[in-house]
């Protein structure tokens, strides 16, 4: 295996990249940003310096992971969904400081929402379309709305269940 990049993708010699990854048209990778095994890097995303992917992570057109985000493997970022990564923007500030952001094994990211730095995703969280993620999401929650609440929870195979068991796979949540 090996990497495979669109002619028309920017990607920096120190970016490290895992075997298996594609990266597609129009997207830009950073220095010194990890990105693991058997990724997928649509159309135009944009992955910042030191941001890190695990592996297996499926990153859609128009998304923006930025430094102090830090992905798992098996997690989806939907179309045009975006982390930020500053709690007190401003064009002048000279000292500004990086929030850590973390999304856990499995999570799976709607189309359009925002997650809001400093907050973590929880392991096989869903986080429903356009909604602004303001605090953390616990492990197997779906939530959704501005800001994004509690709606239900969510099975690893990402069907809302209600309950600890999944009516479609058998899986159970744990504790």
């Amino acid at each position: 295996m090996s990497v495979f990049i669109h002619p028309t993708a920017e990607v920096s010699k120190q970016a490290k990249i895992g075997d298996g990854t594609k990266v597609w048209n129009l997207a830009q990778v950073r220095e010194d940003c990890v990105i693991g095994e058997n990724c997928i890097l649509s159309k135009n995303v944009y992955i910042d310096t030191k941001a890190v992917l695990g592996d297996r992570v499926k990153v859609q057109n128009n998304v923006n992971v930025y430094h102090g985000v830090e992905v798992e493997d098996d997690v989806f970022l939907g179309p045009s969904m975006t982390f930020t990564n500053d709690f007190y923007p401003r064009a002048f500030n000279q000292d500004w400081e990086i929030t850590k952001t973390y999304v856990k094994k499995g999570a799976s990211i709607g189309a359009n929402a925002t997650i809001v730095c400093g907050n973590t995703i929880g392991e096989y969280a869903m986080v429903a379309a356009g909604s602004v993620v303001t605090k953390d999401v616990p492990p197997y929650t779906l939530v959704a709305g501005n800001p994004a609440k509690k709606i239900g929870k969510v099975c690893k195979c990402g069907r809302r269940i209600e309950g600890k068991n999944c009516l479609h796979c058998g899986f159970e949540i744990p504790d």
